[in-house]
């Protein structure tokens, strides 16, 4: 009795090798004719029994799975059972079918990643752009960037719970963004390229196509995706969990200024000038040589009335920066803000003849006083805003001149 089970026991094993060899195949005989349903249903049954095979079965089963799911672009799974496989032959020291698998797993990558630049590209679906840009970040965990461009994407897509989740996982594998950009300029052009890597960069610079070779290393995207969390979070009505997310980030890296400038950028979405302004205070603290921040202090001074305070950040961030434009005509704006405190000074005094002349050499002075600031921002950078002031400013000092020149430019540019 002992002596027929164990017979039947070797029967039913050596049945279970010869069916899956069997369904093996035929899948390959079946993608070989272009049957991939056929060679589905091949896999699908060899698949239960596959658990228990010979290495050797194992890995042609997983090389088999992968292309047949890859040529019905049926890519997630391809992927997985190539992946396996690769694994899985490291494991045992043997490469037959990865060698062959490698190939075909690199054209899937490259095919979703390429669908989903052009879906991005072409702006009408950003939904789909982010589905496949994560795809091809599952068929290759190690191109994280692939997870970011679809963060990017769904954010775009106004999909936002999708977008966080994707933001959190880069946030958990620890996503910097950071990458060498090998570049140098075409010579027929004159534009700097990023050629991609070192080597083909070399290779064009050898081939007198390209000149003045550079490396280039850019900037992490940490903060900004701490910053993109946290104004999805607003975003969401979540305005505590945005503060908290920027706070958790910060205790990481206090003196990080892209962090504090993030931090900033949320309490002016959410019109909260006074932390704004602390932010800013401390960002300076940070980079005291950085015109920009003192140009933002400027414009929350002068929105919370501290007009003296105002001016005199406007003042440092012109120092730094002689060709601020912006900075010049906040400037001017500052000092016409006394202007309004004079107009309504000469419509109490309409009828006081001394004290209305008296304002309205006042009134003068200080447009005297902004006009070289306006001009300074006009000629650096003109817009109809400067055009229109400035014309105004001529008019009430009475340089004819200057008036008819600006009130034509007025008129071109309306």
């Amino acid at each position: 009795m002992k002596k027929q089970i164990l017979a039947l026991s070797f029967g039913v094993v050596s049945l279970g090798a010869f069916a899956q060899k069997a369904e093996l195949k035929a899948a390959e005989k079946a993608i070989k004719k272009q049957s991939y349903n056929e060679a589905m249903s091949s896999i699908s049954a060899a698949e239960k029994l596959i658990a228990n095979a010979d290495d050797k079965y194992k890995c042609k089963f997983y090389f088999l799975k992968g292309s047949v799911n890859a040529s019905k672009k049926n890519y997630k799974v391809a992927a997985d059972a190539f992946n396996t496989l690769i694994d899985f032959e490291k494991k045992i020291g043997k490469n037959k079918y990865s060698n062959e698998a490698a190939p075909i797993l690199n054209k899937i990558i490259q095919d979703v990643s390429n669908k989903a630049i052009k879906i991005y590209n072409d702006g009408k679906d950003y939904k789909a752009a982010s589905e496949n840009f994560y795809l091809t970040y599952q068929l290759s965990p190690k191109d994280t960037s692939f997870a970011y461009n679809a963060a990017v994407a769904a954010t775009q897509s106004k999909d936002y719970d999708t977008a966080l989740k994707y933001y959190n996982e880069l946030k958990q594998i620890g996503y910097t963004g950071i990458e060498t950009q090998y570049l140098a300029t075409n010579i027929t052009t004159g534009k700097v390229e990023n050629l991609g890597s070192k080597s083909q960069r070399d290779l064009m610079v050898k081939s007198k196509q390209y000149k003045n070779p550079t490396d280039k290393t850019t900037e992490s995207k940490s903060a900004t995706i701490v910053k993109n969390i946290a104004l999805i979070l607003k975003e969401q009505g979540k305005n505590e969990e945005a503060i908290a997310a920027m706070a958790e980030a910060r205790k990481s890296n206090p003196k990080d200024l892209n962090l504090i400038l993030n931090e900033a950028q949320l309490y002016i979405e959410m019109k909260r000038m006074d932390k704004f302004g602390e932010l800013m205070n401390e960002a300076v603290s940070l980079d005291p040589n950085n015109p920009t921040l003192y140009y933002n202090l400027g414009v929350v001074n002068y929105n919370q009335g501290r007009v003296k305070d105002a001016k005199k950040h406007y003042e440092k961030a012109i120092e730094l920066k002689p060709d601020y434009a912006d900075a010049y005509m906040n400037l001017a704006v500052v000092i016409l803000d006394e202007d309004k405190n004079i107009v309504e000074e000469m419509n109490k005094n309409l009828s006081n003849f001394k004290k209305y002349d008296e304002l309205a050499l006042k009134q003068k002075d200080i447009y005297k006083e902004a006009l070289p600031f306006l001009e300074k921002a006009d000629n650096i950078n003109r817009s109809i805003d400067t055009v229109k002031t400035l014309m105004n400013l001529y008019e009430v000092l009475e340089i004819t001149e200057k008036a008819d020149e600006y009130r034509k430019l007025y008129k071109s540019l309306k």
